[in-house]
């Protein structure tokens, strides 16, 4: 085995252990041994998995520098992230709210400064029992222009209760945005922490 081909496959185009096993018709514990024996780290389960499903690229990049407005627009979307944004998900950037046009910022901000496609961010939808499915929907395409198949299939319903004047507040349900990228997640969470 050429130590070049090997780090070739597996650094630079970033195969898999068993995909070069496969390519290169020997067994796994032969590219394994030839890994160890020629000092190439292997990625860990973790980052074989983004690998896999990501590329050796992110499928985003921060912008920099930053003008004026796309300084604004940072500090918009980390502060959205702060407030409506799930932290406990370590696998995914989420948000949720019942207001389209905070939903909307945030998209902003993954688009602009995270710089993430468009194609790469899901929609999920959560109402209470007693709204109508339709009408949300369609309030939620018009509001933030996406089509019906950007929203995840599953349109999780909560029963509804006497809890104040949610109705006026959430006639249309919580829309989620989701980018499922560890590495943006754990970027996001960077900014959050404050420099002493």
């Amino acid at each position: 085995m050429d130590k070049g081909q090997l780090e070739n496959l597996y650094v630079v185009k970033g195969m898999s252990a068993a995909e070069i096993a496969v390519y290169l018709g020997y067994s796994i514990h032969k590219i394994d041994y030839w890994l160890n024996s020629f000092g190439i780290i292997k990625r860990s389960i973790s980052e074989a998995q983004y690998v896999k499903h990501n590329g050796l690229s992110d499928p985003f990049h921060i912008k920099s520098p930053l003008s004026n407005s796309d300084q604004r627009l940072y500090g918009l979307g980390v502060g959205i992230y702060w407030g409506e944004g799930n932290k406990r998900n370590l696998n995914a950037v989420r948000v949720g709210n019942t207001y389209a046009q905070l939903v909307k910022v945030f998209v902003e901000f993954l688009v602009k400064i995270c710089e993430v496609k468009l194609r790469n961010i899901r929609y999920g939808l959560q109402l209470f029992s007693d709204v109508e499915e339709s009408e949300a929907l369609a309030h939620w395409q018009g509001a933030l222009n996406i089509s019906r198949n950007q929203i995840m299939p599953t349109v999780s319903r909560i029963k509804s209760g006497k809890i104040g004047t949610y109705k006026t507040k959430n006639q249309f349900g919580v829309m989620t945005v989701y980018v499922f990228n560890t590495k943006l997640r754990n970027w996001l969470v960077q900014q959050l922490v404050v420099p002493r």
